[in-house]
Formats: C-alpha cells, sequence, structure tokens
C-alpha cells in the first residue's frame, strides 16, 4: 500500500495558493448555485423529464466509464424491455440507484446501509459486472486494475469506511463543499470497499452529496451530476484519481482541480435548462421538426406537439387548428399520437396530454440534439442515430 504524507491525515483538506484554479473555480461555483433557479422560465413538468432524461444519460456515463458500449438510443429504447440485455440492465441498474437518491431527505446522513444498498442496486442481476456478494463489504483483498494503489486489507475496510462515512456527513462551510465532495469521492475508490463496482457506487455517493449541498434545481431536482464531468474526460479522471492515490498535498489538489473545474463547466451548460426559450427553439422544436423530417410524425402532428409544448398540457380543443375536422378525428388523431408515445396523458384516464419527450420516438431525437448543441459528455458524443 502507498503510504500518505508523513503525519497527514487523509481527510484533511489541502493547502491551496488563493489565486489558483481551484480557489477561482470554486467561488464561482458558489455564485452559479446560488443563481440557479432564481430566473427559471421553464415549466416543472418539463424539468422533471429532462431530468429523467439526465438520468439515464449519466446511467450510461456511468457504464461506459466500465467499458459498458450500450448506445444512449438503446439505453432510452430499453427503459420499458422486459428482458434487457446485461449492457441495458447495468445502466436500468445505476439509474434505479439514483431515483433510491432522489427518494431520500436531502439533508439525511450517508451510513453503511446507504453505502451497500447502492452498492446492491448497481450489481444486482449482473454476471461480468457484477459482484458475488451484492451489498456486503468485501471479504478479500483486491487489486484495481490499472492503478499503481493497493487497496487496504480487507479487515480494514468496515472500519475504513466508518472514517469516510464520518467525513462525508461533516458540516463543512459552503465555500468548501465541492472540495468535500472530490475528497470523498477519491477516498472512497482509493479505500475501495466492494469486490467489484467501486466506480459506479463512488460516483452515485458524489450525486448523493451535492444533493445534499443544495446543488438541486427550483423544483427540488439535481442540478448537475459529476458523473458527466468524468465522461467529459476519462483518461484524465483515471490520471487524477492516481495523481490523489498516494493522499500528497499535490496529488490531492491535482484531483480537486479537476473535479471542480469539471463541475463549473458543466453547471455553466445545464442553466441553460432553465431558459424556456432555449429550451423551446434549441432542443425540443428542432427535435419535433425531425420527427416530421424522417415521417415519424405528419405536418399536422408536428403542429400539434409544437402547440403542446408551447402550452405544456392541452386538451383536445386546443389543438383545433393544428388537427382540423371534427371532434371524433380529431380524437382519433390524438389517439394515433398516444399510441406512439408522442403525447402521454397528463394522468391516467385524463383528457389532457403533454408533449412525451421520453417516449421511445422523441427521446433519441431529444438525445441527438443535445448532442449538437454540446450538452452530452465526449464519452457520448456522436453516440445516436
Amino acid at each position: 500500500m502507498q503510504e500518505a504524507e508523513f503525519g497527514r491525515d487523509k481527510y484533511e483538506f489541502p493547502r491551496v495558493a488563493t489565486d489558483s484554479e481551484l480557489i477561482v473555480r470554486a467561488f464561482e461555483l458558489e455564485r452559479l448555485r446560488g443563481n440557479f433557479g432564481v430566473t427559471a422560465t421553464t415549466p416543472p413538468d418539463f424539468l422533471v423529464s429532462l431530468h429523467s432524461l439526465f438520468q439515464i444519460l449519466m446511467s450510461v456515463v456511468s457504464a461506459r466509464i466500465e467499458g459498458n458500449r450500450t448506445t444512449v438510443y438503446d439505453a432510452v429504447r430499453a427503459i420499458a424491455k422486459p428482458d434487457p440485455s446485461e449492457g441495458e440492465q447495468e445502466i436500468q441498474n445505476i439509474r434505479q440507484a439514483m431515483t433510491f437518491i432522489d427518494g431520500l431527505e436531502p439533508g439525511k446522513a450517508l451510513n453503511h446501509v446507504t453505502v451497500r444498498e447502492l452498492h446492491r442496486i448497481s450489481v444486482e442481476g449482473l454476471t461480468r459486472e457484477g459482484d458475488p456478494t451484492p451489498g456486503q463489504y468485501r471479504g478479500q483483498d483486491v487489486e484495481i486494475s490499472r492503478a499503481a494503489h493497493v487497496p487496504p486489507s480487507h479487515p480494514y475496510v468496515h472500519s475504513e469506511m466508518t472514517g469516510w462515512i464520518d467525513f462525508a456527513n461533516r458540516e463543512l462551510p459552503t465555500s468548501q463543499h465541492m472540495l468535500h465532495v472530490a475528497i470523498a469521492h477519491h477516498r472512497f475508490l482509493w479505500i475501495h470497499p466492494f469486490r467489484n463496482g467501486n466506480g459506479r457506487v463512488s460516483r452515485l455517493l458524489s450525486y448523493a452529496m451535492l444533493r445534499r449541498h443544495g446543488f438541486v434545481s427550483p423544483v427540488g431536482l439535481r442540478a448537475v451530476n459529476p458523473t458527466a464531468v468524468f465522461g467529459n474526460d476519462r483518461d484524465g479522471y483515471y490520471s487524477a484519481l492516481a495523481a490523489a492515490d498516494s493522499l500528497s498535498n499535490e496529488g490531492t489538489v491535482e484531483w480537486c482541480t479537476f473535479f471542480v473545474r469539471g463541475i463549473h463547466e458543466d453547471l455553466e451548460r445545464l442553466s441553460q435548462i432553465q431558459d424556456f426559450a432555449f429550451v423551446k427553439s434549441s432542443l425540443l422544436e428542432p427535435a419535433i421538426d425531425r420527427l416530421v423530417v424522417t415521417g415519424s410524425a405528419s405536418l399536422r402532428e408536428g403542429a400539434a406537439l409544437k402547440e403542446a409544448m408551447r402550452k405544456v398540457v392541452v386538451r383536445a380543443g386546443d389543438l383545433t387548428a393544428a388537427l382540423p375536422g371534427t371532434p371524433s378525428q380529431r380524437s382519433h388523431a390524438i389517439r394515433s399520437l398516444l399510441e406512439r408515445g408522442l403525447l402521454i396523458a397528463e394522468r391516467p384516464g385524463a383528457r389532457t396530454y403533454r408533449l412525451n419527450i421520453l417516449g421511445e420516438l422523441f427521446g433519441p431525437l431529444l438525445v441527438r440534439r443535445l448532442d449538437e448543441v454540446g450538452f452530452l459528455p465526449r464519452i457520448l458524443q456522436g453516440d445516436t442515430p
């Protein structure tokens, strides 16, 4: 095992020059966080759907980092698939784990049970990327692929994780929140508490910590997911992690700078999702136009979908101009849109409808637009039809 700097606590915050990139980025992040949601114009319904879409994307990124080659397109199509492939199941597991985190009280402290449950969900039902003891800390020594660091011997894992949990739950000033998450992410991987699935769980725990620190959208959903950062530069991710394995001040600063730089850049992009004018003109309208161009929707259906986009929730009468004819003919046209998953009832049995941006036809086209406007992490770019 590599030794830490003499006398250095692995959970000690690094010593950093006040004019360093790390400090400058950290302060700028606080400004962005303070502004997030203040001027949001995107309706909550769309924010919720976009949040779900980003959950899928980040699940694909997390699995892709580990070598899973399932495309975004297949992941979107597999949401309701009864017999997913192992690659698709891995992505669904990660997404389920994110949903589990979203269901926790934002201020809830982490504990051994939560950490082990995230592991269980992540590896359940998997063979190649599974673990023979889901939800249990490892009972044997392990080595990390492509890394010089040797994790602590297995008898020390539980006590090491107790120290990690104490650190992860530490109450800190806002100015230290991002460094807190960055250090916790690396130190978890340094401990490597499970036989397999540590990378996936580390990214889920960073997601949970950011949520606990208040990086959430106006409707209570996550504003940023650190997984996007790692997907933007996989090689840089592994290199920065390796630099911190000695627990040296310089290596920890290098890792934290990589982490904070990526979060800063990603939050700047995601802030645009608050602007409904941007969402409509740059994402939804082009996706609807492509539905029409590819023949997946008629011109009239495209016009109806744009009306649903503008009004967020529509009734049959709101679509009279787009779908002219008798009420019966209009009902038939709406039923066709529902059957193809382009519209969805606002709630079961309701006669009010909204655009289904996660549908099998629309979802991949929306992901394509996200790629075209530079929203996808580099690891996913060019991955869509």
